[in-house]
């Protein structure tokens, strides 16, 4: 159940952050290449939406796992 409290937009900015999170609990250091393979997938399907959003996920999974490598 959504939380009224929210601004939509401001939720949404934070999904690719959240199935970043969502990714790395699940396939660990794999991660960011299981975003790439549903961006690959969703392009063959013509979804360019969900493949740039997919992207994006991939890009967050790329610069979290800098981020622990620099510090």
């Amino acid at each position: 159940m959504p939380n009224n409290c929210q601004h939509p937009q401001a939720t949404a900015a934070l999904g690719p952050e959240i199935m970043a999170i969502v990714l790395e609990a699940q396939h660990g250091l794999y991660a960011a290449e299981v975003a790439d393979l549903f961006t690959g997938l969703h392009t063959n399907l013509g979804d360019e939406s969900r493949s740039r959003a997919w992207a994006g996920v991939a890009e967050h999974n790329r610069h979290r796992e800098c981020e622990r490598l620099e510090g």
